[in-house]
C-alpha cells in the first residue's frame, strides 16, 4: 500500500470513526429499527408457522432450472486448462493439436482473447463482485498454481475435455511465496476486513494476563478449507448483439453483472444475470474467473456457451477459507473473572484479493474482559485468491476462542457452561454499545437441561462404553447481524388482492422465497396464495447479497420501505370517501386484504374497494430502506450454544460424534422448519471442520493437491448424527421482523464442542485441525 492510499485509508477510518460515535449517541428513534417492526406483534399469522418450501415439488420434480440446465440453440461446451506452476510465464502454448480435434469451434488463449478491462475487486466498490483482479487470459503471466490458461468449446462435453487434453504447455517458473512459515519469517503485515482494522486493544492485556492468578495461553491452527456446494459452479450464456445474457450460479447477481459490464466495457444495463436456483454457495458462488471467460469465449466463437466447472476446476478456480495460526490467551481471578482476554495471529491471503481470514471478530464481542487484545496479521502467498466461506473468521476464531474458555475453566474448577456465564457482558465489551437483544444465557440454560448436561463426569477418560471413550464438551456460537446498503423492493398491488414482490435477491436452498412469502403475506394481511415473490435477475431492484446471513434483513427492509410507500400511495387513491380518510401512514396496517386504522381494525377497506374507486387495476411502487446505522447504534449478533457428545475408539483412535444439540438465540424465527435446516446444515459444516475437511497445500510448488472429493473429506451420512436443534424465538425489537441471521450461526462453535468433548472422552488436548485419529492414538 502506498503513503498516498494509507493516508485515504486513515482519513476515511477517522471520517467512518467520527460518524460511527454520532450515530451512537443518536436517540433511538432516529435510527432504522427504532421503532420495533409492527410485524413484531403479530404472533399467530404465517410468520412462524412451519410452511414447507414453495419450490420443493420443482426440485423434487426435476423442474427447476439450474444454470447448467437452460437450453440455448447453437449452444457449444467448454473446458478449460490450469497452469501447474505457482508464479511465472508461459514460455511455450501448443494448442494445434486441440484445434484440430473433432467437434472444436474455438481454443482461446491470451493470444486471441478479446482485450477486457480489469475486473473490479469485491469490496472494492460496492457493486464490485470479482473474487481477484489478476487479468484474465490478458497476457502470458502466471499468479498462482492452478490459473486458467485455455478455453476450448466443442459441439460436446466430451469433445471439449478431449481437446483439452491436448493442449501443451511450457512454463518458465519464477521465484514464488508458497510456504506459509517461510512467508512469516519475512514479516507479516496489519489486516483490513470491510474497510476496518483488524486490530482492537483495551488496557494492556499482556501486563494483565502476567498478574492473572489463573491463565491459559495457546496455539492453536486451522488449515486451509476448500468449497464444495453440491452444484458445481456453472454459467450457460450468449450475446444478444451487444447485451450479454447470464444463466449463473449466482449468490450475487446484481454485483456480478455490474462487474461483468466493467469488465467487457458496457453499460451496465447490458449484462442481465438470472440465477433462479441456486444448489448451495456459502461464500463461493460471485464472480470468478470462469464466468469472464466463458463470455469472451461466446463472443469470439459468436455461439452461446455451457460452462460446468469439473470439481478439480472449483478447487482452481474458485477461493476458499485460508489457513490461520492463533494464540489465545486468557487471565482470571480464582473466581472466574477475565481479566485479560489476547486473540493474535497469522494469516494467509494473496496479492490479488482484499480477504484475510478475520478469526477475531467472535472474540470482539464474546466475553465481558477487563482487558483485550485482537489482532489479525497476514502473510501474501502465491495462491490461489481466498474468499469468504460460511461464518468467515467466527467458524475457525470460535475454535481457538472457545477451546481456551474450556481448558481456563478446567484449571478454575468450574463447569465449562457456568464459566461463560459468569462472564456474560452486559454491553460491547469494545464498543460500549448496548446490545440490541442477547438472551444467549437463556440458550446456555435451555440447552444445557435438554442436552442432560448435568449427568456430564468432568473428569476425562473415565466414560467408557465397551472399546469407546465417551465425552462430552461445550462451546459459544456467535455471528453477527448484518444489513448492507443497497437494497430495494417493488411492489405491485392488484385489484383482485395479488401481490407481486420484485427484488435482486437469491435462492439457494435456504428457504428465501418461501420465508419471503409468509412475511409478505403477514406484512399485506393477504394469504399465502396471493403472494409471489421474484428474485434472482439482476434486472430487478435492489443490491441484495446473498450472503453475511443479511439476507433476510436486507430483503425485510426493503419491503418495509416499500410497503410504506404503497400505503401511501394506498391513502392517497383512497380519497374523502373511504373509512380511512384524514389517517396518516404510520396509524395504517393491513388485516383480511386490505388496510385498517391500528388501533381500530374495523376501520377497514379492501385493497379491490381502494383501486376500484380509484379506476385502477393495480398500483406498484418501488422503494430503498434507510442506511443500516442499527449496526453502528446497537451491537447486534445471533448467539449459541453448542453441545456436543462424541465416542473415541480406544484401539484405533477414530473419532465419532454420536450426538449433537444447538440451542440459538437468533431472534424471532420466520420459519422453523427452513431455519432447523439452515442451523442442521451448519453444524454439519462444523463437523467437517474438526474431523476431516483440510485443503491439502503443496508448499513446495504451491498446488492443491487433494482436489475431489475422493480426497478432500466431507461429512456424509454415516458422520452425521441425531442433531437437535431449539430457540429461544424471541424477536429483536431493532432488526426488521424481529429476525437476526441463521444461516452461518450453526458453524460457530461447532468445531470447539467437539475438541472439548474428544477431551472429556480421552484427556487429550488437540489443537489443530482437522482433529483425525492419527492425533488421538
Amino acid at each position: 500500500m502506498s503513503i498516498l492510499d494509507e493516508g485515504k485509508a486513515l482519513a476515511q477510518g477517522m471520517v467512518q470513526g467520527a460518524m460511527g460515535k454520532a450515530v451512537a449517541l443518536a436517540p433511538d428513534s432516529w435510527i432504522p429499527g427504532g421503532v420495533p417492526d409492527p410485524l413484531i406483534r403479530r404472533q399467530h399469522g404465517h410468520v412462524g408457522a412451519p410452511v414447507s418450501r414453495i419450490d420443493g415439488p420443482l426440485k423434487v420434480s426435476g423442474a427447476a432450472p439450474f444454470a447448467a440446465e437452460f437450453p440455448m440453440a447453437d449452444m457449444v461446451y467448454a473446458a478449460i486448462a490450469y497452469s501447474n506452476i505457482a508464479r511465472g510465464r508461459i514460455s511455450e502454448l501448443d494448442v494445434g493439436a486441440a484445434e484440430a480435434a473433432p467437434g472444436v469451434v474455438l481454443v482461446m488463449t491470451h493470444r486471441n482473447a478479446p482485450r477486457l478491462k480489469p475486473t473490479p475487486l469485491f469490496m472494492s466498490d460496492p457493486k464490485a463482485a470479482g473474487g481477484d483482479s489478476v487479468p484474465v487470459l490478458q497476457d502470458d503471466r502466471i499468479y498462482w498454481n492452478g490459473q486458467p490458461i485455455a478455453i476450448v468449446l466443442a459441439d460436446t462435453q466430451e469433445q471439449a475435455d478431449h481437446a483439452k487434453s491436448l493442449i501443451r504447455a511450457t512454463f518458465e517458473a519464477a521465484p514464488a511465496a508458497t510456504d506459509l512459515d517461510a512467508a512469516k519469517a519475512n514479516g507479516t503485515s496489519p489486516s483490513q476486513f470491510m474497510g476496518g482494522p483488524m486490530h482492537d486493544a483495551v488496557g494492556d492485556a499482556e501486563a494483565a494476563l502476567a498478574k492473572a492468578a489463573v491463565t491459559v495461553d495457546s496455539v492453536y491452527t486451522t488449515p486451509g478449507h476448500n468449497h464444495n456446494p453440491i452444484e458445481l459452479h456453472a454459467v450457460t450464456l450468449a450475446w444478444d448483439g451487444d447485451t450479454l445474457r447470464i444463466h449463473d450460479a449466482q449468490q450475487a447477481v446484481a454485483h456480478s453483472a455490474w462487474t461483468l459490464a466493467q469488465v467487457f466495457d458496457l453499460p451496465a444495463e447490458q449484462v442481465v444475470i438470472t440465477s433462479p436456483f441456486v444448489g448451495g454457495g456459502f461464500g463461493s458462488k460471485t464472480l470468478w474467473q470462469h464466468q469472464i471467460i466463458a463470455a469472451a469465449a461466446a463472443r469470439v466463437a459468436g455461439r452461446p456457451v455451457r460452462l460446468v466447472l469439473t470439481r478439480e476446476g472449483v478447487y482452481r478456480t474458485v477461493g476458499g477459507r485460508s489457513p490461520t495460526e492463533q494464540r489465545l490467551a486468557l487471565g482470571a481471578t480464582e473466581d472466574g473473572r477475565l481479566t485479560a482476554l489476547i486473540h493474535t495471529g497469522v494469516t494467509a491471503k494473496t496479492a490479488h484479493n482484499a480477504m484475510p481470514e478475520p478469526f477475531i471478530l467472535p472474540t470482539r464481542s464474546a466475553y465481558a474482559a477487563e482487558t483485550m487484545l485482537l489482532d489479525v496479521q497476514h502473510v501474501e502467498l502465491d495462491m490461489i485468491s481466498n474468499t469468504f466461506m460460511r461464518a468467515p473468521g467466527e467458524a475457525v476464531g470460535t475454535f481457538a476462542l472457545e477451546c481456551a474458555m474450556d481448558e481456563l475453566a478446567e484449571q478454575l474448577g468450574l463447569d465449562p457452561v457456568e464459566f461463560r456465564l459468569r462472564n456474560e457482558p452486559d454491553k460491547d465489551p469494545l464498543t460500549g454499545l448496548p446490545f440490541s437483544s442477547r438472551e444467549i444465557a437463556k440458550a446456555w440454560r435451555d440447552g444445557a437441561e435438554r442436552f442432560g448436561w448435568s449427568r456430564r463426569n468432568p473428569v476425562p477418560g473415565r466414560v467408557r462404553d465397551g472399546e469407546w471413550l465417551v465425552g462430552v464438551g461445550c462451546a459459544t456460537g456467535t455471528y453477527p447481524y448484518y444489513r448492507m446498503p443497497g437494497g430495494a423492493a417493488r411492489i405491485t398491488l392488484s385489484r383482485d388482492g395479488a401481490v407481486q414482490v420484485d427484488i435482486a435477491a437469491h435462492e439457494m436452498g435456504m428457504g428465501t422465497a418461501t420465508a419471503q412469502t409468509q412475511v409478505i403475506a403477514d406484512r399485506l394481511g393477504l394469504s399465502l396464495e396471493q403472494v409471489r415473490f421474484t428474485y434472482g435477475d439482476s434486472t430487478l431492484p435492489g443490491l441484495v447479497l446473498a450472503g453475511g446471513s443479511q439476507q433476510t434483513a436486507s430483503i425485510g427492509a426493503s419491503v418495509i420501505a416499500a410497503y410504506n410507500k404503497l400505503v401511501a400511495e394506498l391513502l392517497s387513491l383512497a380519497g374523502n370517501d373511504s373509512p380511512l380518510a384524514g389517517l396518516k401512514p404510520d396509524e395504517i396496517g393491513s388485516r383480511d386484504g386490505g388496510l385498517c386504522k391500528l388501533d381500530d381494525p374495523e376501520r377497514h377497506e379492501s385493497y379491490a374497494s381502494i383501486l376500484g374507486r380509484a379506476q385502477r387495476d393495480a398500483v406498484s411502487v418501488e422503494a430503498e430502506p434507510p442506511m443500516p446505522l442499527e449496526t453502528q447504534h446497537w451491537s447486534m449478533h445471533s448467539h449459541a450454544a453448542m453441545f456436543c457428545e462424541v465416542r473415541v475408539n480406544a484401539v484405533t483412535g477414530e473419532p465419532r460424534v454420536s450426538r449433537f444439540l444447538g440451542s440459538f438465540d437468533c431472534g424471532r424465527i420466520l420459519n422453523p422448519k427452513t431455519a432447523a435446516s439452515q442451523f442442521r446444515g451448519g453444524i454439519i459444516m462444523g463437523l467437517g471442520l474438526a474431523l476431516m475437511e483440510e485443503t491439502q497445500f503443496d508448499p513446495r510448488n504451491g498446488r492443491i493437491v487433494n482436489a475431489s472429493l475422493a480426497e478432500y473429506h466431507v461429512p456424509v451420512h454415516m458422520d452425521v448424527p441425531e442433531i437437535e436443534v431449539i430457540w429461544t424465538d424471541i424477536p429483536d425489537p431493532h432488526a426488521p421482523m424481529g429476525a437476526r441471521g441463521v444461516g452461518e450461526i450453526g458453524i460457530t462453535g461447532t468445531g470447539a464442542a467437539v475438541a472439548n468433548a474428544i477431551y472429556n472422552a480421552t484427556g487429550k488436548r488437540v489443537r489443530s485441525l482437522p482433529i483425525t485419529l492419527d492425533k488421538l492414538l
